[in-house]
């Protein structure tokens, strides 16, 4: 089992940046892809970012490459979301997940087991 927890949502002006963290517990860290994940009112849930065990492979949905990046610290049990030049579009509530496989960063929702509570993101224009 995996515990999932994230923080450093709020709200912020577009074109502003905001960085959310994941802590991880219950398995061991290096062996799980991370990811993030993004829910919209109304809306599915969507792929974000991706980043391997080792953070050889890294994986970024269209819509935020160049503007998010994602990293992680083994040592430390931890994944973070930077976010940069964000626009009300990007705001969601942000879900951290992992994976029991290390390698595959995959997009498919469906293929991540662990979830965390998530956590709001608020862009006003």
């Amino acid at each position: 089992q995996v515990q999932l927890v994230e923080s450093g949502g709020g709200l912020v002006q577009a074109g502003g940046s905001l960085t959310l963290s994941c802590a991880a517990s219950g398995r061991t860290f290096s062996g799980s892809a991370m990811g993030w994940f993004r829910q919209a009112p109304g809306k599915e849930r969507e792929f974000v970012a991706a980043i391997s065990g080792n953070s050889v492979l890294m994986n970024y949905a269209d819509s935020v490459k160049g503007r998010f990046t994602v990293s992680r610290d083994n040592a430390k049990n931890t994944v973070s979301l930077q976010m940069n030049s964000l626009t009300p579009e990007d705001t969601a509530v942000y879900y951290c997940a992992a994976r029991n496989s290390a390698i595959s960063t995959t997009q498919n929702v469906n293929m991540w087991r662990y979830w965390g509570q998530g956590t709001q993101v608020t862009v006003s224009s």
